[in-house]
């Protein structure tokens, strides 16, 4: 009998049941990847590659170290954790599954740390990971938003200004609220282009939805962008003013209401239905919003924060706990550095933008791109160098998409029209000050000798010179010429960036930069504390601190260094786990463990970067009293003497760091703190000493 295939004819002659593929499908696929490397006919046949290689090469900048920083901060960590256990952690942005308080923010960016760490377990991989993705995706949507009016060109130039800024390669492979709150804002910034553009009051309403997720990541500071979203519209919409108008409400609306109902949830439903609101003094996100982190922020009164408010005076001023405030602080020893590198050179492509795009008509959409980019980096820049209370060297991240789209769009407006004296006198002064700046900036670290400063002032120079000459040089000498000045403007904060991604970071406090080369006091990042382990583990990267904390003085007082320190601290500061968390000793996490079903909380401690070290290790709920100051009513005294009667909590820590009620927050923790240790029996489990709240004193 022939061999043949036994197979019905209809099975036979459908191609789905052949494994060789149709010559169709094989064809889309072809046309979908040429599509995909070529993109748009209309762009240079390099654009599209040179995206797909910045994309590419940021995602490996980003991700080629990322699980060196561990959990990173543990606080917003361990509320990952939290929520990836329990929805109702998730929707509150719970510290600990069993809900008895907040984090501090609200919980948009806990969100995705929680999905992640339920599709991929718990780990620091999984916690960074939509971090590097967040930058990425960042890159792209400024470059897609800067490139639609100036070209493919100007988008790169843009895209790589922003992925090598130092503070962006520090946030962007962090789990601080930062990283998603600068995506928004730049989706923002893109949204309202294309609305501008369309004068659609649709791509307001996204623009709106977009401020509105910003809001519950960060809460106000994403209003900042908002003023010059709306001034641009108004200004350059091509439609009735009356219609301008009525599109900017809408966008209104769509912010309170894609902001609003979760603020109107948490705020609506009963307090003892939900955890303790963290940061607030009263139970309630609105006062945490307006106070706390809202104008407190401005004025440096903020109710239970960690000191007192920045002097005035510029740079060199008396400064407080967060230093000097003034128009030059961007420029200072500890945030230059972080973000300052190109500066100058975006404030003086602005200027000349706006000078060449002046006598354009009201609906010119390269003046309204650089009303939009320009009202964020000096509206964002102000309110950053003037604000007098709590103040971190990492929140300049917000100000790294606008400086990279105004270099992009500045630079390339200036090239075409280079005919102008204009636009030449600007495209030297932004290299020479890129040149100068960098140079200034570079000389106050050891790290790289002085082989890189040098070189890049003298490139800048070399590069800034023949721009003021640039219609008479040798078309073979302009190549040469603009490589000098990209050369000039990125190798000093793209050192900067790898120096950053190349080491860990923990903590609440953390810098970018080369670590420990600073050349005078103040100098350079790095510094600062690094925090303990009073759990007899290890503290973040490996350090070994005290065991066995003092059972006193803790949490109303400080020990172990003053306030003061806290600045620029690579690793994020930590005094006995105030500003980072440690790592439990495997003895204090199998004691935890132990029957830990029985409890609610197998155990408590003050403040939350205490108790997210022990939840880390566990897996399982721990008590954060007093949130993260320690300063939080929460618990009472009184429903603490409750739970602990009720069996809930099996453990209390002892050396676990706070604030009290330093700056008018509460006393209660250390009212628990005195009480547990005066009512229950210390035990010492793997060389640091808890307290078992089921065993009370004889």
């Amino acid at each position: 009998m022939d061999t043949m295939t036994l197979t019905s004819p209809g099975a036979a002659a459908d191609p789905r049941s052949s494994t060789q593929q149709p010559p169709r499908a094989r064809a889309g696929r072809r046309t979908f990847v040429r599509r995909l490397w070529r993109g748009p006919t209309a762009d240079p046949s390099w654009a599209r590659p040179a995206l797909l290689g910045l994309l590419l090469a940021t995602l490996a900048l980003y991700t080629w170290n990322l699980t060196a920083s561990g959990y990173a901060n543990s606080f917003y960590s361990a509320a990952a954790q939290a929520g990836s256990q329990s929805w109702k952690a998730f929707f509150f942005g719970s510290s600990d599954a069993a809900n008895s308080i907040t984090v501090d923010k609200p919980p948009a960016s806990l969100w995705v740390m929680a999905l992640s760490v339920r599709l991929l377990g718990l780990s620091s991989f999984a916690i960074l990971l939509p971090q590097a993705l967040m930058g990425v995706a960042t890159v792209g949507v400024v470059y897609t938003s800067v490139k639609r009016h100036f070209g493919a060109a100007a988008g790169l130039i843009a895209g790589a200004v922003l992925a090598l800024t130092p503070v962006a390669a520090l946030m962007f492979t962090f789990n601080n609220p930062d990283a998603l709150l600068t995506l928004l804002m730049a989706l923002g910034a893109w949204a309202t282009m294309k609305a501008i553009e369309q004068a659609s009051p649709k791509w307001m309403v996204i623009v709106g939805v977009f401020i509105g997720l910003g809001f519950l990541t960060k809460t106000l500071q994403v209003l900042l962008v908002v003023p010059f979203f709306g001034l641009a519209y108004l200004v350059a919409a091509p439609t009735t003013l009356r219609k301008r108008i009525v599109h900017s409400l809408l966008a209104v609306g769509a912010m309170v209401l894609s902001a609003g109902w979760w603020v109107a949830i948490v705020e609506l439903i009963p307090a003892s239905a939900r955890p303790y609101i963290g940061g607030s003094q009263t139970n309630s996100f609105l006062e945490l919003t307006f106070g706390y982190n809202g104008f407190g922020r401005l004025s440096g009164d903020e109710t239970g924060s960690v000191g007192g408010a920045g002097g005035p005076g510029g740079a060199g001023g008396a400064g407080g706990q967060w230093g000097s405030t003034g128009l030059f602080r961007m420029f200072s020893s500890t945030v230059g550095g972080q973000v300052s590198w190109l500066i100058p050179s975006a404030l003086i492509l602005l200027a000349a933008g706006l000078w060449l795009r002046g006598r354009r008509p009201r609906t010119d959409l390269r003046r309204a791109a650089y009303l939009v980019w320009g009202g964020w980096l000096v509206v964002t820049m102000l309110v950053f160098s003037f604000m007098a209370g709590i103040f971190h060297e990492y929140y300049t991240v917000a100000l790294a998409p606008a400086i990279g789209a105004l270099v992009g769009m500045g630079a390339v407006e200036a090239w075409e029209r280079r005919s102008s004296a204009v636009a030449t006198v600007a495209l030297a002064a932004a290299t020479a000050a890129a040149a100068v700046w960098a140079f200034v900036l570079l000389s106050r670290t050891t790290a790289y000798g002085d082989w890189l400063r040098i070189s890049v002032l003298a490139v800048g120079v070399a590069a800034a010179l023949p721009l003021l000459l640039v219609r008479w040089l040798h078309l073979r000498a302009v190549p040469v010429v603009l490589a000098g000045a990209l050369v000039a403007g990125l190798a000093g904060p793209a050192a900067y960036a790898v120096s950053t991604t190349a080491q860990g970071h923990s903590g609440s406090i953390v810098t970018a930069g080369p670590a420990g080369s600073s050349r005078g006091p103040g100098g350079g990042p790095g510094g600062g504390f690094r925090g303990g382990a009073p759990f007899g583990g290890q503290g973040p990267q490996g350090q070994t601190g005290q065991q066995g904390a003092p059972q006193g003085g803790f949490p109303g007082g400080f020990q172990g260094g003053a306030p003061g320190g806290f600045r620029g601290g690579r690793q994020g500061g930590g005094v006995g786990g105030l500003l980072d968390a440690s790592t439990p000793s495997t003895a204090v996490v199998a004691a935890l463990s132990t029957d830990a079903q029985k409890y609610t909380w197998v155990a408590a401690a003050v403040g939350s970067q205490t108790a997210a070290g022990l939840q880390l290790g566990t897996q399982l709920p721990v008590m954060a009293v007093g949130g993260f100051n320690g300063s939080d009513p929460s618990p009472t005294l009184d429903q603490f003497k409750q739970y602990v009667a009720n069996g809930q909590i099996h453990y209390f820590a002892a050396g676990g760091r706070g604030f009290g009620n330093q700056n008018g927050g509460s006393s209660s923790s250390s009212e628990i703190s005195s009480w547990v240790q005066a009512n229950f029996t210390p035990v010492t489990i793997g060389g640091s000493t808890f307290y078992d709240l089921t065993q009370p004193l004889q």
